[in-house]
């Protein structure tokens, strides 16, 4: 089956509608830069090293002078890549402002923080910096977990020898090297908080020192779940630069539109612009 492209040759009707959907999608970020005045780039997936090369190209041809906004969606990824995207996002624009419609966790959030303004709604989400490990069955488990359940069932097996089967075989995918990997992550996340709000050329040392102090016990030490939700009230009371915008506002409505067309994708990952467009799904087990 397939259908007729302007100039009269055939096409794949499902490549044809693809190339409808991007164009729409690309009209709509149109459509919010000149309700704005900025400059608009989606990141929606898992950030990791590769996630460089395709925000590159996404940024190629921001003029340096003006603002960039990048609408952020993850559930986290390498933290480390996450402080290269925002440094990387911060030399190409005069100030760089992160929405977040759904959800920036941990890696996300770490991209967040390096921005002057991030804009939330009432669906948004920031999440605690809790790095994640990926194992061989394609399973991701948070940091924190892992360690937990490790040092449980050592505890257990020092207090009771004759369980260190039954905790052999529950722990059977955690080694010793994983625990102690997990004890490294968590150990540079206080770095990683800094890192990231220092990526904003705006705050020097001591602002960037005294809001990490009041950061750190809502992202890290307090938190106790991958899932921990942070609203963007809380966000705001902690110091972050949040912008909250309501249900009506013309900003929102016109971030939800474009929103809800990538909800929408069978694929998970995509880096797209007015003018390039990268989508397609990624499995970490790969």
């Amino acid at each position: 089956m397939s259908g007729a492209s302007e100039d009269g040759q055939s096409l794949p009707r499902l490549e044809q509608l693809t190339g409808d959907l991007v164009r729409e999608r690309q009209r709509q970020i149109r459509a919010y830069e000149a309700l704005t005045g900025s400059r608009l780039v989606v990141l929606i997936g898992y950030l990791e090293t590769f996630s460089i090369t395709f925000f590159e190209d996404l940024l190629i041809d921001v003029d340096p002078d003006g603002d960039l906004h990048l609408l952020l969606d993850t559930p986290g990824g390498d933290g480390e890549a996450a402080i290269r995207l925002v440094r990387q996002a911060q030399t190409r624009c005069r100030e760089l402002t992160v929405i977040v419609p759904d959800q920036a966790k941990s890696a996300g959030t770490i991209l967040a923080l390096g921005a002057h303004r991030i804009v939330m709604g009432p669906t948004s989400d920031l999440g605690p910096i809790d790095p994640q490990f990926l194992y061989s069955n394609g399973q991701i488990a948070a940091a924190k977990a892992i360690l937990a359940a490790f040092d449980r069932a050592e505890r257990q097996v020092l207090e009771f020898p004759e369980t260190a089967l039954f905790h052999a075989a529950m722990l059977s995918d955690v080694t010793a090297l994983m625990a102690q990997q997990a004890r490294d992550a968590i150990s540079r996340t206080g770095s990683q908080l800094r890192e990231a709000l220092a990526a904003n050329p705006q705050r020097d040392a001591g602002a960037v020192e005294i809001l990490a102090n009041r950061l750190a016990p809502l992202l890290i030490v307090d938190a106790d779940s991958h899932a921990a939700v942070v609203s963007g009230s809380v966000a705001a009371d902690h110091g972050l630069p949040i912008k909250n915008l309501g249900a009506a506002d013309p900003q929102w409505r016109a971030i939800w539109r474009l929103w809800t067309r990538y909800f929408a994708l069978p694929e998970d990952t995509v880096y797209e612009s007015a003018s390039a467009s990268h989508v397609f799904s990624f499995a970490p087990s790969e």
